[in-house]
């Protein structure tokens, strides 16, 4: 047994020897990522997230994750992908620099050229050599409600993807497998619908000012009630774009003499916003609680560098689901440190509010915890609710907001319609509306999750995540997959998402499945036992 395998043991986790089929990592076992051992399930374990610390005790209910290691021979293949489209690339820049071939990419004017060049770096270069090849897998106009299925636009490129141009006919009933809508608040009949007409009609579409000015309606203070009381905390504050909920807020809660310590793989709103504080970041590995505990005791013991005085604040910012990977934050273990070394806690609960949890109150209640136990809840109603904006909850903490937050202050306030959907939705899945469509659709939702990540991991595919989290990444690895797959699933009448670097590491590429309430078991199955598109890939490596 090779010394991290053994560390592996160490730290709680049970190694198996390779069985009915399944290939073994680099040291010959199958590791199993569980806080409640249960042997039948085999699981391996990326390296980058081996040293974990594990307390059961914490947990009421088995907590499974599965990040199963790049293979050896993938890898390898993927480096030589992406190595031979650079090498192609530079061969392509040096032609279009002698004008053999025709080059579409901004660049700099002739009397700028002794300049320092604007636009010459490697993300430019990745883009026009690498990403324009697979290009027409994103950015596709929808022309229908994104439901569960959806009408596209078809679009044809003659110059490789650099411009599109519509043939003038749709493509019909698309299965949704991309969009966010969770709970199927995403549409244009029943109940939310019409309350958000009947809306618009007493309130118009927009507001034109800002809420501190004469931009606060009723609805607003209606809306920020429910969301307060939804949440379980005293109140709470609502904003018309959820990015600028993250990037604006941080900065108004934290500063310089601050440190904030931030997950890996935080959302670019949240990074944004913490650069734009001032404060000092620190990174630690992804759902790491050894390292999360380091960066504490080091904080604690160190205080500020040089002067070494005692931080003001020290914030620990986490996501609820984290959307690339499907990953659920082990709140829990979270909660126990930020109490043991006196730290805040900003959750940003974007992908998580809405789809777990048994009431759809997200991950605080999805573990059972005390919503007061965070001190910052942030979240977004672009997801679960079907509609847009963010919101901020916690206790004492909305007035000192309301007054210093860059996006309350001068922002527009939030759409008449919109707020009405989110209050619509939202007290559809409190019950509030005297049905049972709210729990109805979150039990589909779980349903619709465990079904649709027990048959890909069946067909033998590598996905990511959490077994309760409706966020599913297939891996795909290699460059080539990245279009030819999401090509494929639309001949066949499946919208997906491909993704790839910068997006994910390297030699992580990947497809990502979004698991809506709306979803049937038919549909499903359709994205399912569309087996020989997997199989003309050779997307089936274990």
């Amino acid at each position: 047994m090779t010394e991290s395998s053994a560390n592996k043991l160490l730290n709680g986790d049970v190694c198996h020897r390779s069985s009915s089929g399944k290939k073994s990592g680099k040291n010959g076992f199958v590791k199993n990522h569980c806080l409640f051992q249960q042997p039948q399930k085999y699981r391996r374990l990326r390296e980058k997230n081996q040293n974990v610390t594990r307390n059961s005790s914490l947990y009421k209910k088995p907590f499974l994750e599965s990040f199963e290691e790049t293979p050896l021979l993938v890898a390898v293949l993927t480096y030589m992908g992406y190595g031979i489209l650079t090498i192609f690339g530079y061969l392509r820049d040096f032609l279009r620099h002698w004008n053999i071939e025709k080059c579409h990419v901004a660049r700099e004017r002739e009397e700028q050229k002794d300049f320092v060049p604007l636009y010459q770096d490697f993300e430019n270069f990745y883009t026009r050599n690498l990403y324009m090849r697979i290009r027409d897998n994103w950015n596709r106009p929808i022309c229908s409600v994104p439901g569960a299925k959806m009408d596209l636009v078809e679009r044809v490129s003659h110059d490789y993807n650099w411009t599109f141009q519509h043939t003038g006919k749709v493509v019909k009933d698309v299965i949704n497998m991309g969009s966010y809508n969770y709970l199927g608040f995403a549409e244009n009949t029943g109940t939310c619908a019409d309350a958000a007409v009947e809306a618009t009609h007493k309130y118009g579409v927009g507001v034109g000012s800002t809420r501190y000015e004469i931009g606060n309606l009723d609805i607003h203070e209606e809306m920020e009630q429910l969301v307060a009381r939804f949440l379980g905390v005293e109140s709470s504050m609502a904003f018309g774009m959820g990015f600028a909920t993250n990037s604006m807020n941080i900065p108004a809660l934290t500063g310089k003499g601050c440190l904030i310590l931030s997950d890996e793989l935080n959302h670019a709103s949240l990074v944004l916003g913490a650069r734009l504080s001032g404060s000092t970041i620190r990174v630690f590995k992804h759902n790491n609680m050894q390292s999360l505990e380091k960066l504490l005791r080091d904080a604690i013991v160190h205080g500020q560098p040089r002067t070494h005085r005692p931080w003001k604040k020290i914030l620990i910012v986490v996501e609820g689901i984290y959307s690339m990977e499907g990953s659920i934050v082990r709140l829990p273990e979270v909660i126990a440190l930020k109490k043991r070394y006196k730290a805040y806690l900003y959750l940003d609960e974007a992908h998580s509010i809405g789809a777990l949890g048994p009431n759809g109150r997200g991950v605080v209640d999805y573990f059972g915890l005390d919503p007061k136990d965070v001190d910052i809840m942030m979240g977004t109603f672009t997801k679960s609710f079907g509609a847009a904006g963010g919101y901020i909850g916690g206790k004492r903490l909305i007035d000192y907001l309301r007054n210093h937050s860059h996006s309350a202050l001068y922002a527009t306030s939030m759409s008449p319609p919109v707020a009405q959907q989110i209050i619509t939705s939202m007290k559809t899945i409190m019950g509030e509306d005297g049905t049972t469509l709210g729990a109805d659709r979150l039990r589909q939702l779980s349903e619709n999750t465990t079904y649709f990540r027990r048959k890909l991991r069946d067909m033998g595919f590598i996905i990511y995540g959490n077994d309760d989290s409706p966020v599913v990444p297939m891996m795909l690895y290699m460059p080539a997959k990245i279009g030819a797959f999401g090509r494929e699933m639309l001949k066949r009448n499946i919208g997906t998402v491909v993704v790839g670097f910068p997006a994910t590491p390297i030699i992580e590429s990947r497809a990502r499945f979004c698991v809506s309430a709306a979803h049937t078991r038919e549909m499903l199955d359709t994205v399912n036992f569309k087996r020989e598109v997997y199989t003309r890939l050779h997307i089936l490596i274990v």
